[in-house]
């Protein structure tokens, strides 16, 4: 048993339960990150355990880029440290509308009420800079189960739930845009015999329903929504991350890349674009690059017009007109590509306001971006 290797007769440890690396279990840290499934009799999980050190900054954006809740935990012998500001700027940086302060090891402390509170207290200090807005703090001892999944006897002092029934709880359906209608064309479904035409996808923002005007984008060309079809038969009503075909009253020229938008706010439809992007590759960016980017289903190519500033990871604060941006480094940049696409603001849609690029050369993706 690898408890056994590793402890003796120490006992069960979890951690091995998400660190399968040979190096991580040597070295007792996160490399990369490690994807774990259970659901329990509310919600479904999917449990990203991401890395926090500096040098696995690509590893821990990966994990992160579509969570919805981020579970910092803090040793509660040490408190808020340098690891602990970097995993919450990151989790800020990539849109995560959820955080949860987990203060691990309450048993070395004796279960204390005044160490929690002033762990609670430093991280509100933080709160302000990194514009989350719901932030949840529990007290945990992850080795005897305290505050976990049933509530602790020894901190009789919380008020609050356990972990797992907080995770089980939190609401993250109302996360996503449901106001602006976005639906990227992945695929055009013919045919020919029942002179069929329908454009599959994954709804990405706002609600499709029969009879909606819609515009195709980057055309602008404008129709309404016939119906909504799925495998199982016709549907009234379509959200995100519902995947449908959708046919339109209208014969349009519309195709993967394209985007179906509605009567909310419109998504920008330009060639040139501000992002923050971490940086994946070995080979460091510099103004001039040419590479490929992928945002939503769409392709193009693009021109890195200038780097505009690198964020600090360890000092958290941005340096203006940096020479290049180096493996891990995460920097504002300016983008000019061959063809317009169709996105939003990050902050406003993750699914339309992120993106990739692509070294053509070696088909490596060197980048992960969130749209300004």
């Amino acid at each position: 048993m690898a408890s056994e290797r590793r402890n003796g007769a120490g006992g069960l440890d979890l951690s091995l339960v998400t660190d399968g690396l040979r190096a991580e279990r040597e070295q007792g840290i996160t490399i990369d990150v490690a994807y774990r499934y259970f659901q329990t009799a509310r919600r479904k999980f999917i449990l990203a355990d991401t890395p926090g050190h500096v040098q696995y900054t690509r590893n821990m954006v990966t994990g992160a880029s579509t969570a919805d809740l981020a579970l910092i935990l803090i040793d509660a012998r040490h408190g808020v440290v340098e690891q602990t500001k970097r995993h919450a700027f990151l989790a800020a940086l990539l849109g995560i509308p959820h955080l949860v302060v987990c203060v691990n090891k309450m048993d070395l402390v004796g279960y204390a009420e005044e160490t929690f509170d002033a762990i609670a207290r430093d991280v509100c200090a933080l709160r302000a800079s990194l514009g989350v807005k719901d932030v949840t703090f529990i007290p945990i001892s992850a080795l005897r189960g305290d505050n976990v999944v049933e509530p602790s006897a020894a901190m009789a002092w919380y008020g609050g739930v356990p972990l797992l029934e907080h995770l089980e709880t939190v609401e993250v359906a109302a996360d996503r845009n449901l106001a602006d209608v976005r639906f990227p064309v992945q695929w055009v479904i013919r045919d020919h015999d029942a002179d069929y035409r329908g454009y599959a996808g994954q709804v990405a923002g706002g609600v499709l329903r029969p009879g909606d005007p819609v515009t195709v984008q980057p055309g602008g060309v404008r129709t309404t929504i016939a119906s909504i079809d799925t495998l199982d038969g016709p549907l009234d009503e379509a959200f995100a991350p519902m995947s449908v075909t959708v046919r339109l009253a209208d014969d349009v020229d519309a195709s993967r890349g394209d985007v179906l938008t509605g009567a909310g706010r419109a998504a920008r439809v330009e060639r040139e674009l501000e992002a923050d992007v971490c940086w994946m590759a070995e080979q460091p960016l510099r103004a001039g690059a040419r590479l490929a980017v992928k945002q939503a289903t769409s392709s193009a190519r693009a021109v890195v017009d200038g780097l505009l500033d690198r964020l600090d990871i360890q000092a958290l604060h941005r340096a203006s007109d940096p020479a290049e941006l180096a493996l891990n480094d995460i920097g504002r940049v300016r983008l000019r590509t061959s063809r317009p696409l169709v996105f939003d603001a990050y902050a406003d849609n993750r699914a339309t306001g992120s993106f990739i690029l692509i070294d053509e050369a070696t088909n490596e993706t060197v980048a992960a971006g969130m749209i300004r």
